[in-house]
């Protein structure tokens, strides 16, 4: 009787850590849902054929929100990060940030990440501003800049020379 009592009691620990285990993946499967907004139906598409996520096709017609303070964070990586946001804030709000934070927080474009704290904690957006910056500075008009970022060329950022406070210009 305790023979089919254990293999009972094993069956139905098997049967929960199975059901969880299907639970836990299920949660774990990433949202298809689409992360544009319905103006921008006509973006590129990235490597992995989804939509890019959200941004803004046009130039802002009105104010922008303003980037958080530098000097609110104390790794100078970050600091430059927000420095140079505010520096370019029309042209980071027409660009995707593949962090995908339009899908967790709600980010109509890569400037949303800089008028917030979320910047700071995400290398993706950092690193996706430091791209936009470099290629704003070589001429680049916002579209070029945002095809570039959906291809991932914001990978090849090199962020070591972002260590040091950057000069005032």
């Amino acid at each position: 009787m305790q023979a089919t009592m254990h293999g009972n009691g094993m069956y139905k620990f098997l049967s929960a850590v199975a059901l969880f285990t299907f639970a836990l993946g299920l949660a774990l499967v990433p949202q298809q849902a689409s992360s544009q907004s319905p103006q921008d139906t006509s973006s590129p598409q990235s490597a992995a054929d989804e939509p890019a996520p959200a941004y803004h096709v046009q130039a802002p017609k009105g104010e922008l929100p303003e980037t958080m303070n530098p000097g609110l964070f104390t790794d100078p990586v970050v600091q430059n990060a927000y420095a140079v946001a505010a520096k370019i804030k029309k042209t980071l709000y027409q660009q995707p940030c593949y962090c995908h934070c339009d899908r967790s927080q709600g980010h109509k474009s890569l400037l949303d990440c800089f008028a917030s704290k979320h910047g700071s904690e995400c290398g993706t957006c950092i690193y996706e501003d430091f791209y936009t910056f470099e290629q704003s500075r070589k001429g680049k008009a916002a579209a070029q800049i945002r095809a570039g970022i959906i291809k991932g060329e914001w990978k090849s950022v090199d962020a070591t020379k972002y260590q040091k406070p950057l000069p005032a210009n």
